[in-house]
């Protein structure tokens, strides 16, 4: 069945079972470590904030502070190039005084928007604004294109901007102004707390900027194309397995092209990630003699990531320390 339109029925159908008054618990409905569902009085007098995966997560909570009841549709663990929204899902957009999406990654945000429509309802796309790129032709196939209002095919969009520090700091201003606008009595703390995280990623950028500053090869091989934004801010090059999907395979050609990369300049490292089968950057290490190593996209937390306690400056610190060993093997 063609993904979009799959899309589009699983979100009519969604949004008919929460007009019946008919919408069953979802196994989707799991959320992240740190959000948990607060009671009633916890929330009478918060804003209902809900965001789609991590990182959107992450900074609404940051801004929001004790002013908002902020939940991430996606669970941890989930892949969210791929997941789809539920009819409790769909009733959660309806309901929530201010959305959060970063734009692109969740195809089916903008008709669940529409189908689940409230008038009253602040929305934040935090990607718009920003100058995307373009993925590879090689990215483009059976992808999804984002253009503004629309979905062009000729053209996919990157949507990955979260894991440049420079860019996240965009992402989080776009947020603190939906929620100065959903609630303007408490826009002093919005700008306090925005001002404050940011302060965190500007030093996690300048981190980033003296970390990379020397290694000793500017280029890195990844499985998933996530990290274009993050290797143009430090003067990277990022040479992925695959597309912009985790899911998408590498054809054959591209395969070997890649293991003629790696043999010819020497790479000792191939970077996977987490939430998906690392089986493609497993098989170009054994065919060139390399190891792997985690190159986390920050889609998801892991159950170990919650375990050790890790948000988004921790992982992305810990992506800067891989990144610093294998640059300079």
């Amino acid at each position: 069945m063609n993904t979009w339109f799959k899309k589009s029925f699983v979100l009519s159908a969604g949004l008919a079972l929460i007009l019946s008054g008919c919408g069953a618990k979802s196994d989707n409905t799991a959320t992240n470590a740190s959000q948990t569902e607060p009671n009633a009085a916890q929330t009478a007098d918060k804003l209902n904030v809900v965001t789609t995966f991590y990182p959107m997560y992450e900074f609404t909570k940051q801004v929001a502070g004790d002013h908002a009841s902020v939940t991430a549709l996606i669970p941890a663990g989930a892949e969210p190039h791929d997941w789809e929204p539920s009819a409790k899902d769909m009733a959660q957009v309806k309901d929530a005084d201010v959305f959060v999406y970063n734009g692109i990654v969740e195809g089916w945000a903008e008709q669940a928007l529409s189908s689940a429509s409230n008038d009253k309802r602040v929305v934040v796309e935090a990607s718009k604004g920003l100058n995307l790129m373009e993925g590879t032709a090689e990215e483009e196939e059976g992808e999804e294109a984002h253009v503004e209002g629309g979905h062009d095919h000729d053209h996919v969009m990157d949507p990955h901007v979260w894991l440049d520090p420079v860019l996240a700091q965009k992402e989080v201003e776009s947020i603190e102004a939906g929620l100065v606008k959903a609630d303007s009595a408490n826009k002093a703390d919005y700008e306090k707390n925005a001002d404050a995280y940011i302060a965190k990623l500007k030093e996690l950028d300048t981190e980033f900027k003296t970390g990379l500053k020397d290694v000793k090869r500017k280029d890195f091989i990844t499985q998933h194309a996530a990290f274009s934004y993050l290797a143009k801010q430090y003067g990277l090059t990022q040479v992925p397995i695959a597309g912009l999907s985790p899911e998408q395979e590498p054809t054959p050609d591209k395969l070997a092209g890649i293991i003629k990369f790696a043999k010819e300049n020497n790479v000792k490292t191939i970077f996977f990630e987490t939430l998906v089968d690392p089986k493609v950057a497993e098989t170009v290490a054994t065919e060139i003699g390399s190891k792997t190593d985690v190159l986390n996209p920050l889609e998801g937390l892991t159950d170990e990531d919650k375990q050790k306690n890790l948000d988004y400056l921790g992982v992305m610190k810990n992506n800067l320390e891989a990144l610093k060993k294998a640059l300079n093997e």
